[in-house]
């Protein structure tokens, strides 16, 4: 290390003659100099990467690239690596179903000795092996999305996540307003969720599913939750024979749209169903997909997503559903590179709320709400 520091130093002062003798520019001119006394010099020589004399690469490993989602938080990501001079590989299996293939990203990303690696791990157990062997070459690893729960202690050094939890207690809140008047004996609410796998799912299913139930029970009705095993035992709510509200949870048995899509259609045909929650955008996006040939969604069924595309956000306009739950999906991948920056620098980093909205038909054209909609575009 003390060998890098000194190489770094004399590249810095040798750099500095010549552009004294070749007439550099402004900004090459105000390389530090041992005689400055202002502070903008060393304030830029602290924010550039090539000051240090070492170029920084993160290689950043998702959790996939078929939703629109990924991308958009790879836009954040490759764009505040250009702003921070930085170069970035951001990579993910075709499915977030695929765990093999996103483990041989990760072990490639390790060989790949990078500044400092970014992970949204399909399964921790997984990608333990990795992530030990990340460890051992001192590699930074900072979570993102549903991050590496589980990892060793100091494995993961921080998060840049929405809080999915208060994110799906925020959509159970907006759902529950909309359908109020309509809880009664025999009343179900259906709970569409792409997996019981990923954490971050888990969550935004059990907030919906918790705060729903709280609301229900507020309103002096019996409420239970029944269907897929793992939301219904991760739940507080109580399995109660002949409650006067149920509470239905779908995932279906692959991440296939025709599954999801057969999910959908069972809950819109279910008796007494007055709201759908989907979850995530695939399953946002099946349940207008299954609609199309039932037409109940605006009608007689309440509906609400999670994130956005353009599926979701013309049934949004359209009113098929009633709103959606946005992400930062931009900000959330500027905020990873910021993380793994400091990170690479041996600053401290710590977790991160990168936040959520409730959006509908008469805000989503709101710049603070439309700049985290991907595949938005304005109303004509």
């Amino acid at each position: 290390m003390k060998k890098k520091v000194l190489s770094a130093l004399l590249s810095v002062a040798m750099v500095a003659t010549l552009l004294v003798g070749c007439g550099g520019s402004k900004e090459e001119a105000a390389a530090p100099a041992p005689e400055a006394t202002t502070e903008a010099p060393a304030e830029e020589e602290a924010a550039a990467p090539e000051a240090t004399g070492e170029a920084l690469h993160f290689e950043i490993v998702s959790k996939g690239l078929q939703h629109e989602y990924w991308q958009a938080v790879k836009n954040g990501c490759e764009s505040k690596a250009q702003e921070l001079g930085a170069t970035i590989n951001f990579v993910g299996p075709a499915s977030e179903s695929d765990i093999q293939p996103q483990v041989d990203m990760l072990n490639a990303a390790v060989e790949a000795n990078p500044t400092a690696i970014g992970l949204a791990a399909l399964s921790t157990e997984a990608c333990m092996d990795a992530i030990i062997e990340a460890q051992s070459q001192n590699i930074p690893i900072v979570g993102f999305d549903s991050g590496v729960p589980g990892a060793p202690e100091g494995a993961i050094l921080a998060n840049a996540a929405t809080d999915n939890y208060n994110a799906g207690v925020m959509a159970a809140v907006e759902v529950f307003n909309l359908i109020k008047d309509k809880l009664a004996a025999g009343a179900v609410i259906g709970v569409m969720c792409q997996d019981a796998t990923g954490e971050s799912l888990i969550n935004r299913g059990l907030g919906f599913i918790d705060k729903m139930a709280e609301l229900v029970a507020a309103e002096g009705l019996t409420v239970t939750v029944q269907g897929n095993d793992k939301y219904v035992s991760d739940s507080k709510v109580e399995v109660t024979e002949g409650a006067d509200v149920t509470l239905e949870v779908k995932v279906p048995a692959s991440v296939d749209n025709t599954a999801s899509a057969n999910d959908a259609t069972a809950l819109l045909q279910t008796p007494g169903i007055i709201a759908i929650y989907g979850s995530n955008e695939f399953s946002a996006n099946n349940l207008v997909t299954a609609d199309g040939n039932i037409g109940k969604l605006g009608k007689e069924v309440v509906g609400a997503g999670f994130d956005s595309g353009e599926t979701i956000i013309a049934a949004v306009r359209d009113g098929r559903l009633a709103g959606a739950i946005t992400q930062a999906p931009v900000a959330m991948g500027e905020k990873l590179i910021e993380m793994l920056y400091a990170a690479a620098n041996g600053e401290t980093v710590a977790d991160v709320d990168t936040g959520c909205q409730w959006y509908n038909a008469e805000n989503i054209d709101n710049p603070e709400i439309c700049q985290n909609l991907y595949g938005y575009t304005a109303a004509e």
